[in-house]
């Protein structure tokens, strides 16, 4: 039996092709990236709010093409970026680095040792818990009606976590962070687990708040294809979804 890939358009549509398109001319900073991938949007985020000059390429991983995606990221995984054409991988590692290079350090991330300290800890949060979750309960069936309401009150539960510490309108309060930009790609997703799982926001406490702030932050609208999200997520809400993330979610594991 043929693998399910995703259908989705082979580039960014809505208000993200216009940022494609701004961002075209050799740089000095490449983002390797999938239009669709909420890993790549994180980057891509924080690239906008730092107001770093880059080259954006579009690369479709699910077709190992092209090859040396691997030489950038040695999964095969976006997104992927080059900085004087020296690689990086794995999106959180790579939004600590552009703030400490392109944001004086602190642009993005509280001045405050202790509160940078909490930042990181929320992020790590949102990468092994709330995600993963998300991916679960957009996997779940209606066939098993048990296993699906198990997964949506187990993703309510981890978002809340996090979202009732959000200060308003983001998470340390008037700064946008790097918090911000690691949840803010799902803040624009969660509209299909609330059309096809049961989820609102309203039942999550902070989240209707703090998601409407992310999702009309104007780096995130820049960076969103908005109707070809719902497209490109149908493999994973039949749970056919061949990609890395969506294994590891239905598997309990940790994000690669």
């Amino acid at each position: 039996m043929q693998k399910a890939v995703p259908k989705y358009h082979p580039v960014a549509t809505s208000a993200a092709s216009v940022t494609v398109q701004q961002h075209t001319a050799p740089a000095n900073v490449v983002l390797w990236a999938g239009w669709f991938c909420p890993f790549t949007q994180r980057v891509w985020v924080v690239l906008e709010e730092l107001g770093v000059p880059y080259q954006y390429k579009e690369v479709n991983p699910y077709l190992k093409e092209p090859s040396f995606l691997t030489e950038i990221s040695p999964k095969g995984l976006t997104p992927g970026l080059c900085v004087d054409e020296k690689p990086l991988h794995d999106s959180v590692v790579i939004n600590e680095f552009l703030n400490e290079e392109f944001g004086s350090n602190q642009l993005l991330m509280p001045k405050d040792a202790y509160q940078r300290a909490m930042a990181r800890l929320w992020i790590d949060y949102v990468n092994k818990e709330v995600v993963p979750a998300f991916f679960r309960l957009l996997q779940a069936q209606p066939s098993e009606p048990e296993k699906q309401a198990a997964a949506l009150a187990d993703f309510r539960t981890l978002l809340s976590a996090v979202s009732k510490e959000a200060k308003g309108p983001y998470f340390f309060g008037e700064q946008f962070s790097l918090v911000d930009a690691a949840i803010a790609p799902w803040a624009v997703r969660d509209f299909i687990i609330g059309e096809v799982r049961g989820f609102a926001r309203t039942d999550v406490q902070g989240w209707n708040e703090w998601a409407t702030a992310l999702e009309t932050r104007a780096s995130v609208e820049r960076t969103t294809s908005v109707n070809e999200i719902l497209e490109f997520n149908s493999t994973f809400l039949q749970n056919e979804g061949k990609s890395l993330a969506g294994k590891a979610a239905a598997g309990g594991q940790v994000l690669p």
